[in-house]
């Protein structure tokens, strides 16, 4: 493959209390000019948590998704603040949104969702060795705490209300890891 193409301008065009839209201006190495645009999302990311309470009971999370309308079920997520190492991000967002923390918390991988456009990054995060201890959360509401056995992974992707690409590819490498490690 060439050479990364050339940036010959970039500007923000679009700013919300979520959302930077930028519009990039790029040359490419057979010349070829052409204009992209991208959201730009925190350099520090997002964690998103794989709670084990032993090695078949994963805890997940039922929260309202305002892109979708519904309910969804999930993993617990959240963003890395700012001078935060990404296992105390984790750490934090477990004790807000399940009401645990965990001695023992592992990096397993890193996920983009659509790098054409999108400049996030997910840190999937395994934990383990949970014990209870509960800290105050930005949600609008309780969520609703739902344990679910990785044996029964087909039951589980079969629900219409886990639908989050990220979720369903963390419990994938969560499972594989534990059978892996066994």
């Amino acid at each position: 493959m060439s050479d990364k193409p050339k940036v010959l301008d970039q500007r923000i065009v679009a700013r919300s209390r979520l959302f930077c839209v930028e519009e990039l201006d790029l040359q490419f190495s057979n010349g070829t000019k052409t204009q992209y645009e991208r959201l730009i999302s925190s350099p520090h990311g997002a964690v998103l948590i794989i709670p084990l309470l032993d090695d078949d009971t994963v805890l997940m999370i039922r929260e309202y998704a305002a892109g979708t309308g519904r309910y969804e079920l999930g993993l617990p997520k959240g963003r890395v603040e700012q001078d935060e190492e990404l296992l105390e991000a984790a750490n934090r967002e477990i004790k807000e949104e399940i009401g645990y923390g965990a001695r023992s918390l592992k990096q397993m991988t890193s996920l983009t969702l659509a790098p054409g456009y999108l400049s996030h990054t997910t840190h999937i995060i395994l934990a383990q060795d949970l014990y209870p201890e509960q800290l105050a959360g930005d949600e609008p509401e309780p969520l609703e705490v739902v344990p679910w056995r990785l044996s029964a992974l087909p039951e589980l992707m079969a629900r219409d209300d886990l639908t989050e690409a990220r979720s369903i590819a963390a419990l994938f490498l969560a499972q594989h890891y534990l059978r892996e490690r066994d």
